[in-house]
């Protein structure tokens, strides 16, 4: 398999269960687009020109076919599954699991269908067309992984908590540390809880919204990390393996040297239904001025 160019893969398997619905699915554009289809727009203008999809068997017809519809003329598009059932062999039983083993593990569903360098967006957030021609262009350079991040006061919801990637970046840009923290609280001051004790979190916080720039031994490392994951907390219902998780122990068993680079655009997410018309009014406004088509 011959990959010439940097790919996409869009993390598009979440049940969004917070949200109540299928957010990769939902409309939020005026001509029907979906957020996918704001970030597809901007990835063909950077270069890209395949995507391929992680998504779930259980609305894989519809999924496919709206994508089909819209980008199949435009874009190269290939789908692989997230599924519970599929996983590396380890010598434990594995009970099982209904809940998706995490993103990682969702990078590393597309391992026979990436053989190059690729950027992973999830399919529910929305970066902005300077973050995405970032993120080809750190593809471009056949040099260690990026990721493009964020402040963290721009990535919260007023409408309840979130999980983000909290980084720990050096003065020439490099990530020394990056924690997955779940439950993030906006007031009265950005705060998570840790072990029963509240940790507070500077506004100028960089976090990753999984906008990585990775390299196809990404999926070797990730295979050896997750049968460990598996031996230690394949039966922990609730334990997911996460990227944070791979990138961590690379940097610190590996040396590997991560890039870390500031987006440069505006974030727009939807966590929970009532974030939904803060994101549909910004992309009106967004076509409004010329930015994108009304209809794609």
């Amino acid at each position: 398999m011959l990959q010439k160019k940097p790919c996409l893969l869009i993390l598009a398997a979440g049940m969004g269960s917070r949200y109540g619905g299928l957010k990769q699915m939902d409309v939020f554009g005026p001509g029907g687009q979906t957020i996918m289809d704001f970030s597809i727009y901007d990835a063909k203008l950077a270069g890209f020109e395949q995507v391929v999809f992680v998504i779930r068997k259980s609305f894989a017809d519809a999924f496919i076919a709206q994508m089909k519809q819209k980008w199949e003329d435009k874009m190269q598009l290939d789908f692989v599954f997230q599924e519970t059932d599929d996983i590396p062999p380890v010598h434990v039983k594995i009970n099982n699991r209904d809940k998706p083993w995490g993103t990682a593990h969702a990078v590393w569903v597309a391992r026979d269908v990436i053989n190059g360098p690729f950027g992973v967006i999830n399919a529910d957030d929305y970066y902005g067309r300077e973050a995405m021609n970032m993120l080809y262009k750190e593809l471009l350079d056949d040099k260690q992984y990026s990721l493009v991040a964020y402040p963290i006061l721009d990535t919260l919801s007023e409408h309840g908590t979130v999980n983000r990637g909290v980084c720990k970046v050096d003065e020439q840009g490099h990530l020394l540390a990056i924690k997955e923290c779940k439950n993030i609280e906006p007031y009265p001051k950005i705060a998570y809880l840790e072990n029963g004790m509240k940790i507070e979190l500077s506004e100028t916080s960089m976090v990753s919204m999984n906008m990585w720039a990775l390299r196809s031994d990404f999926f070797c490392w990730a295979e050896v990390y997750f049968k460990e994951f598996l031996i230690a907390k394949g039966n922990e219902q609730s334990s997911e393996f996460y990227i944070p998780d791979v990138i961590q122990r690379l940097m610190q068993e590996e040396q590997k040297i991560i890039s870390v680079v500031n987006s440069g655009s505006k974030w727009y997410g939807v966590t929970y239904q009532e974030d939904k018309p803060i994101v549909e009014t910004a992309f009106l406004q967004m076509i409004q001025n010329g930015l994108y088509p009304k209809v794609m």
